[in-house]
C-alpha cells in the first residue's frame, strides 16, 4: 500500500520562485541606484589620489575612470 501526500510547496513547481512584491522590488532597485552612487563616490575620491598612490593600492587610474563613466557595479 502506498501513501502519498500533496503539498502546497508541491505545486509552486521545481525552479520557480514566488513571485516578488511591489515594494520588494521598489526595495531591490534603490538599493541598487544607492550602490552605484557609492561607488561613484569612492571612484571619484580615488582619482583625487596621484598615480603612485593609485599603483601602491592596486588600482589602475584608466580603469577607475572607465568604471565612474559606465556607474557599473563590480
Amino acid at each position: 500500500m502506498a501513501l502519498s501526500t500533496a503539498t502546497s510547496t508541491g505545486l509552486i513547481g521545481e525552479g520557480r520562485r514566488p513571485a516578488r512584491s511591489l515594494f520588494r522590488r521598489a526595495f531591490d532597485h534603490m538599493i541598487a541606484a544607492r550602490e552605484k552612487q557609492a561607488l561613484r563616490h569612492v571612484n571619484s575620491y580615488l582619482l583625487s589620489l596621484d598615480d603612485a598612490t593609485l599603483a601602491h593600492y592596486g588600482y589602475d587610474r584608466d580603469e577607475l575612470k572607465r568604471q565612474g563613466a559606465a556607474a557599473t557595479l563590480l
